[in-house]
């Protein structure tokens, strides 16, 4: 695809603005590490809403919720909408513990309610978690559409958009994140709402298709006559055609969903800072809530361009693929790009793209800041002056950004970008969700426990992967082991949380108990306890938003 002087001009000027605007609004000569990492807790709920939605949207949601709308169709929205849900259990049930322990990182509750061993093992995972799949494979994603659009080789791209991030994260913190989001959502929202728009006037005139009705039932035609297995709606059902399992059957969603979802947006260090750094509880839940309302839109605005373009140019998306035999569906995104847009809607475009693209890594840059300083040099030399940790933690950006700029290289192993990065997590996620909804609805929950429970999981969870990526007779040749990863990976993750809930239950039933004073204001007293607190003065209250979001939720899936 050639490019425009006029986009490549929008292009390079958001570029040097971004940068220049996270460093203006963050940069401060004698920061501290709570306004370098948490922004001096002092944001308020629209802000925190906004960014928790940045820092998950990323080129590899754009190139993959269109390419899975054109693959698999409607159903790839669960895992938009399934994170609505999540976000209403971190503002209702995590926000609470998270804010009043006033924690930098998710790591130093563990340690709270578990021990320090929990806690340096978490925030391990957490750092090569951020690394290779926030990071590395964004870049991945990122530098991939950068050499389809415009010719840039994949290095040039991933060194261009690392230093861009890393640059105003490193001088900035997250204030420069959070601020900047402000102006990236708009960019990366307003893109793809066009991009939306285009398609579907595209649809009337050359389908005469002018009701989502009648896309459902063109989609459900044409899939129909081609052999394909694209569902219209968003709950697909347990088996295909040929009587396998639905990779995003309803089933597979009801089961895996949570576990991955409670894990990366409850749990994880890159999702939950954006929350500790609000200036009141409150703010804190009522933001993790708004951010539910927000995923609402990537369904509507990424998802059904690429059903859309099942219709309107599946045999292009083919032709461009390098084997039109095994088609690449993650072409679909170019391939709208290039019908719809005109020059400088495409460099506006490109530009949301390296927005969306810029937020993730950078928050994930800035998590990584975070525990480096506070689980790390902090643990190991507590007097260490608020200028080394600060210093400390940059410098420890600048080292991962290096090494997720080697490890993105290394993408085109896996079969399917958006595949990966839901299961690399299976490594871990099962484990985490298990401590943590253990840490906070049962008080008999040990340390011990907690410990078996993570390396149980991560034990397990490698020959996982390793079974999934290795191309070796060990793996290949056992029956039992290809038919377990045949089995759609939300799947297994069930499988994973249930062996960790059983590990978790039994290690801590044939262990002591917690002392009653170690784990005070660290678990619920009862598992609804979080509805109780306090009499409900206002509409803006988290549980009223709360609510008001899981009836929107319930009402759109009726509907889709």
């Amino acid at each position: 695809m050639n490019i425009s002087t006029i986009d490549l001009v929008i292009i390079l000027a958001y570029l040097v603005g971004i940068t220049a605007i996270g460093i203006a609004v963050g940069y401060r000569k004698n920061t501290t590490s709570s306004q370098l990492f948490l922004a001096g807790r002092s944001l308020g709920w629209p802000v925190i809403g906004i960014s928790l939605f940045c820092a998950n949207i990323s080129s590899i949601h754009l190139v993959g919720l269109a390419a899975g709308g054109v693959k698999d169709g409607m159903p790839v929205g669960n895992f938009e909408w399934g994170a609505s849900f999540c976000l209403i259990i971190l503002g209702m049930v995590f926000a609470p513990f998270y804010f009043r322990s006033k924690l930098s990182t998710l790591p130093e509750y563990v340690e709270k309610r578990y021990c320090s061993a929990t806690r340096t093992i978490l925030g391990i995972i957490f750092i090569l978690s951020a690394l290779l799949v926030h990071i590395g494979m964004s870049l991945f994603a990122g530098a991939e559409l950068m050499e389809q659009f415009f010719g840039i080789d994949v290095i040039t791209a991933i060194v261009l958009m690392a230093s861009v991030a890393a640059i105003y994260t490193v001088l900035g913190g997250l204030r420069a994140v959070m601020i900047t989001n402000l102006v990236q959502v708009v960019i990366l929202l307003a893109g793809a709402v066009t991009l939306t728009y285009l398609a579907w006037q595209a649809l009337g005139v050359e389908k005469g298709i002018t009701t989502y009705a009648q896309l459902k039932d063109a989609v459900a035609t044409a899939s129909a006559a081609d052999g394909d297995n694209i569902s219209p709606t968003v709950l697909q059902g347990i088996r295909n055609p040929e009587g396998g399992l639905n990779k995003y059957s309803w089933l597979c969603v009801l089961v895996g969903y949570p576990i991955l979802g409670i894990w990366y947006w409850c749990t994880d260090q890159t999702i939950v800072q954006n929350v500790l750094a609000a200036k009141t509880e409150k703010d804190g839940r009522a933001g993790a809530i708004f951010g539910g309302f927000l995923k609402i839109l990537p369904v509507f605005c990424m998802v059904l361009p690429g059903m859309m373009a099942y219709i309107l140019y599946k045999e292009q998306i083919i032709q461009a693929s390098e084997d039109p035999a095994n088609p690449n569906w993650n072409k679909t995104l170019p391939v709208l790009m290039k019908n719809l847009l005109q020059p400088g809607l495409l460099g506006l475009f490109a530009a949301g793209l390296l927005a969306a693209l810029i937020s993730t890594v950078a928050a994930a840059l800035n998590s990584i800041a975070t525990l480096a300083s506070s689980d790390v040099l902090k643990r190991l030399r507590p007097d260490t002056p608020e200028k080394t940790l600060v210093w400390f933690g940059r410098i420890a950006s600048i080292v991962v950004t290096l090494l997720a700029m080697a490890w993105s290289t290394q993408g085109k192993k896996f079969d399917s970008i958006f595949d990966a990065i839901n299961q690399i997590p299976m490594m871990f996620a099962p484990a985490i969700t298990t401590i943590f909804l253990g840490g906070v609805f049962w008080k008999r929950g040990t340390k011990q426990a907690a410990i078996a429970t993570l390396i149980f999981n991560m034990a397990v969870g490698v020959l996982y992967m390793l079974a999934v990526l290795v191309d070796h007779p060990v793996f290949t040749e056992n029956k039992l082991v290809t038919d377990f990863v045949a089995i759609p990976f939300m799947l297994v993750g069930g499988i994973f949380f249930v062996l960790c809930m059983l590990t978790y239950i039994g290690v801590s039933l044939a262990t002591p108990a917690p002392a009653e004073a170690n784990i005070k204001n660290l678990v619920w007293d009862h598992p609804l306890a979080f509805l109780k607190e306090g009499k409900i003065t206002s509409l803006s209250d988290p549980r009223i938003m709360a609510l008001i979001l899981l009836i929107l939720m319930v009402f759109l899936y009726r509907v889709m």
